[in-house]
């Protein structure tokens, strides 16, 4: 491992109830067939990169090993599972490894980066959330949540004939993208008890000084052209996991709303509760605001180029949406809950072109 985290986070019961993709799949059924369709067209995509039969072996592992990550975060946290999360769940996978890495592709061109690096990018979209409970407990500024994310990672990576040393190249840029997933603005030393949901209204991602980090963690990493290479595709992949904001308004606002759903399940407070009311509204108005406005900026030249103009488009309209809910919201007094504020950023959000 390149940052050198001790490990602390073994297989949970998810991991021993979907050991392998054949246990994976069999669990998956018919939901299987979006990621089996997102292969299909990313081998096609990539079919310059795939003349070799041990380039065609190497994109079959990585994606069996993105479907078991799919599979288990779907057992977790999505429509497999009992801990249902609004916005961290398998349909999160299928976002970013479909349309936004297609988007990415379309951009730069497939051979603007090696198969490696294209393959890093499709399991970080299925890997890097795959934990979303531990307890916050940063280190270097990289979350609990992708620290077991990557050991996890890890594991899968193994399980499907990823080998840590003929497939390096792969491998430590995984880790470097999932640990600049992390979000969380503040000092490390004021970070404490927010949960998944609040930390992306917290900062930008941490891939924005995650040199900073290697600086710290691996002081010869600059001279070594793997993990340089490695720390630039972080960039993109921070770039692909908040490209939410370049998204058509209405995925954008439903995304929004996702994580708002999230944040209150996971501090406890029930939407129908009137002590869910300011907190939605504050999530939905100034956070979304200072998010999109102040702290998200593309960490790479290739993410500016596929997904800026979009959140440009956007701009106007999150503005509209968010006075346009407060005024509702200040015509009808004072909010009973947190589904009455989101009843009226649904309404608002109906009647922005």
């Amino acid at each position: 491992m390149i940052l050198g985290f001790a490990s602390e986070f073994p297989p949970d019961q998810t991991e021993h109830e979907l050991p392998d993709v054949a246990s994976a799949r069999a669990r998956l059924g018919a939901k299987a067939q979006p990621l089996d369709d997102v292969f299909e067209h990313l081998r096609e995509a990539l079919a310059g990169l795939l003349r070799d039969p041990a380039d065609r072996a190497l994109f079959a592992r990585a994606a069996d090993a993105a479907l078991l990550g799919y599979a288990r975060l779907a057992l977790r946290h999505g429509s497999l599972g009992s801990d249902f999360h609004p916005y961290h769940n398998e349909t999160h996978v299928l976002d970013l490894c479909g349309p936004r890495l297609d988007r990415l592709l379309q951009t730069i061109g497939p051979n603007a980066l090696q198969l490696p690096q294209w393959l890093s990018l499709l399991l970080f979209a299925a890997c890097h959330d795959l934990r979303q409970r531990q307890a916050p407990h940063p280190i270097d500024g990289v979350g609990a949540n992708e620290r077991a994310s990557w050991e996890e990672s890890q594991r899968i990576l193994t399980s499907c004939g990823l080998d840590e040393q003929r497939d390096a190249a792969l491998w430590i840029a995984l880790e470097l993208a999932i640990a600049g997933s992390t979000f969380d603005a503040r000092p490390l030393a004021t970070q404490g008890a927010l949960n998944a949901a609040d930390l992306v209204h917290s900062g930008g991602a941490l891939a924005a000084r995650l040199d900073h980090v290697l600086d710290r963690r691996h002081p010869a990493w600059r001279s070594d052209p793997q993990l340089v290479a490695a720390w630039k595709l972080a960039l993109i992949a921070a770039d692909l996991d908040t490209a939410n904001v370049s998204e058509t308004f209405d995925r954008f606002a439903a995304s929004g709303e996702n994580l708002c759903r999230e944040r209150e399940l996971l501090a406890g407070r029930s939407l129908a509760a009137d002590e869910s009311a300011q907190p939605v509204l504050a999530f939905l108005g100034d956070g979304q605001s200072r998010f999109f406005f102040e702290l998200h900026r593309f960490n790479s030249e290739a993410g500016m180029a596929a997904f800026g103009a979009g959140k440009q488009a956007n701009a106007p309209r999150l503005k509209a949406l968010i006075m346009g809910t407060r005024a509702r919201i200040a015509l009808g007094g004072v909010p009973r809950s947190g589904d009455d504020v989101i009843a009226a950023y649904r309404q608002t959000l109906a009647r922005i072109e």
